[in-house]
């Protein structure tokens, strides 16, 4: 199979069966745009690659997700266990995976990503939400007190 050659942000190159880094929009595009054929010698940079192609690789012969996003219900619980396993990551690097697959246009991981930080915040009062995320409240009583009267509406009761 052809392979295309993908550098990291540290400088290491990874050679990538072609079909797999075409998961990526961006990447696809690139090589269009570019002209570049499967077996070009040219080396294509990007962020945190090696997580990324681990997914992609995984996933490569997955269907496309749906283009009409009104059509599918927005869902949290249906992450599968291999991607759940895949991101049982540091805060850090779930965040640095989001970036990476909103930037390569990988539609896929970024929901996955995207749904992983909801499941984090999901049922946990304001906070909890800060203390998981390590948020300091910057609100004063009052304020808090004012955003909550607005709010209350969305509360479950």
């Amino acid at each position: 199979m052809p392979n295309i050659k993908l550098q990291s942000s540290d400088g290491e190159v990874f050679e990538v069966d072609v079909e797999v880094a075409k998961c990526s929009g961006t990447i696809k595009t690139m090589l269009e745009d570019l002209g570049m054929e499967d077996d070009d010698e040219e080396v294509v940079p990007l962020p945190n690659v090696n997580s990324v192609i681990q997914w992609a690789t995984y996933h490569k012969d997955d269907p496309p997700p749906p283009e009409d996003e009104e059509i599918k219900e927005k869902r949290t619980d249906d992450i599968s266990s291999w991607d759940a396993d895949f991101l049982k990551v540091d805060q850090g690097t779930l965040f640095e995976l989001i970036l990476a697959a909103n930037y390569l246009d990988i539609k896929g991981l970024l929901d996955i990503t995207c749904k992983t930080v909801a499941n984090m915040i999901k049922g946990k009062t304001p906070e909890e939400v800060r203390k998981t995320f390590n948020i300091k409240n910057d609100f004063t009583a009052a304020e808090e007190e004012q955003v909550r009267k607005e709010n209350e509406w969305c509360e479950e009761k």
